[in-house]
């Protein structure tokens, strides 16, 4: 797991006693968001509240491989005559807290049917572990990525059930779900177009991990459009380098040639948590235009 992935946890953790499974259970997630973790650094004041008006959200689960898969569901209003768009959100480490629904209502402010799964549910709740390598160890590292994708794979097939269109199918993920979304593109065929906000590229092969997006360069699914920060000190720009050459290289498969990269010169790593003291104005909202173009383009709305 590397230095960065441990950033995350420590900023993220919440040593509360109110956890999002909470939240989920009790379906306070309709009407209140799931709160934020609270962090080791207080939330911070620019935290984006986008508000209810025009839209809807909701609990929902689906069945994935016998499972009840929770997520967070936000979508306009009054939206049953034709079937939308849809975008998967995909969580930062520790999963559908307020900073991921809140993105999700903004998605549904632009029309689309916003899920945001919470992918983490079967390796327990990292608020009873007492130190980030347990909650390394014990939830994100069980966390698989054959897992992952077929809560995916569930979850479009709930959103074609339930008035979303599973020929206009988007993802976006930060950090964690930025690496996840690369994998979705690579290996999900419903996709059409991701957006990856600082996901790591490479890393060590584990048996939950086996491969990492520049190993799936070559069989891309989708176009990605990755957004990253020339400041992260947890994906170096070597690294972003190297997937560049790798879909370079797949010079017969037209997803890797469309997919591009943007690289913000002075932002670090999640500069569009507007949550946290690493959030940076400019390249969040730039990098917020770039992936509702990018969606655009690739044909999701």
């Amino acid at each position: 797991m590397d230095k960065n992935l441990i950033k995350e946890a420590q900023s993220l953790l919440n040593p509360s006693g109110t956890t999002r499974r909470d939240f989920l259970k009790t379906g306070a997630i309709a009407t209140m968001g799931v709160g934020y973790v609270a962090a080791a650094e207080p939330v911070m004041a620019q935290a984006i509240k986008t508000n209810f008006d025009g839209i809807e959200a909701e609990e929902v689960s689906f069945q994935s491989k016998g499972f009840d898969v929770p997520a967070y569901v936000a979508r306009p209003k009054n939206s049953a005559k034709k079937p939308l768009p849809v975008v998967f959100v995909i969580s930062e480490i520790f999963g559908v807290h307020e900073y991921i629904a809140d993105v999700a209502r903004r998605f549904a402010k632009m029309g689309y049917m916003a899920i945001a799964p919470e992918l983490f549910v079967r390796a327990g709740d990292p608020n009873t572990l007492g130190t980030m390598a347990e909650i390394l160890k014990e939830i994100v590292g069980k966390t698989s990525d054959e897992q992952v994708m077929a809560d995916l794979q569930a979850g479009i097939a709930w959103a074609g059930k339930n008035g979303g269109d599973v020929k206009r199918i988007g993802i976006t993920g930060f950090c964690w779900g930025g690496r996840i979304t690369w994998l979705a593109c690579a290996q999900i065929p419903q996709m059409r177009a991701g957006v990856a906000w600082y996901g790591r590229v490479i890393g060590d092969k584990t048996p939950n991990n086996p491969l990492h997006p520049v190993d799936l360069a070559a069989q891309m699914k989708a176009p990605v459009l990755g957004l990253y920060g020339a400041a992260d000190t947890g994906i170096s720009l070597e690294s972003v380098d190297q997937m560049k050459k790798a879909l370079a290289a797949a010079k017969d498969n037209k997803a890797a040639q469309i997919s591009q990269f943007v690289i913000y010169p002075d932002a670090p790593h999640a500069f569009h948590a507007d949550y946290r003291a690493t959030y940076r104005e400019g390249p969040a909202k730039d990098g917020w235009e770039r992936c509702l173009d990018w969606f655009k383009q690739q044909g999701v709305v």
